[in-house]
């Protein structure tokens, strides 16, 4: 994704569920970085923070093969093999960690999840630097599997830190914040906080 790319839309959900959903993107490799905050379109958004990111071929049955002996780089690649983007999809994983109600944003689950072929849109850094004027989402993004969620929310607040003009008074917060909810898991806490200053 380029930055051209910021607040486009990326694609659409394709399985949905109250605590997250799958989206396909529009072009192969065009999914929102791991950690990415995305939203849904339209009036009462549904915000999600990216959790994982996979190409696979549209038949299963069918793996790709090398391509590339001869060219001269991977771009070269996919412009000599046109049909690639049609062969293949990226899908992206994205947890909910909340969403909009009018000029509000409510940081926990929304009463209905996205629908299916919901929009779904890149934040901005305007976004991302509203999503986190508060940290109250945060339990969400840790309960996932470790270290899979831990490396998802380390990825997140960094991106979320050079969205804001006050990157380490943010990451202060964030650490404090962290420090409150893992207290009984000093290692995964330590973990964390020396991610998040990357």
């Amino acid at each position: 994704m380029t930055s051209q790319d910021i607040g486009a839309r990326i694609g659409e959900v394709v399985e949905t569920s109250s605590t997250g959903f799958t989206a396909q993107a529009y072009s192969v490799n065009g999914a929102a970085p791991l950690g990415s905050l995305v939203r849904t379109a339209g009036d009462g958004p549904v915000y999600a923070v990216v959790r994982e990111v996979s190409t696979s071929s549209l038949d299963p049955g069918r793996r790709p093969v090398a391509l590339g002996r001869d060219e001269p780089d991977e771009e070269a690649v996919y412009k000599n093999n046109p049909q690639l983007s049609r062969l293949f999809r990226t899908d992206f994983d994205a947890t909910i960690v909340g969403y909009g109600e009018g000029p509000e944003i409510r940081q926990h689950l929304p009463p209905q999840p996205p629908r299916i072929h919901a929009f779904i849109h890149a934040c901005t850094p305007e976004d991302l630097a509203a999503f986190t004027q508060r940290l109250d989402f945060l339990p969400m993004l840790l309960s996932g599997p470790t270290p899979l969620a831990d490396e998802v929310t380390s990825a997140f607040l960094r991106q979320a830190a050079s969205a804001r003009g006050d990157a380490d008074a943010f990451l202060a917060t964030a650490g404090q914040t962290l420090a409150r909810l893992l207290s009984r898991d000093y290692q995964r806490l330590t973990s964390l906080l020396r991610n998040i200053r990357r």
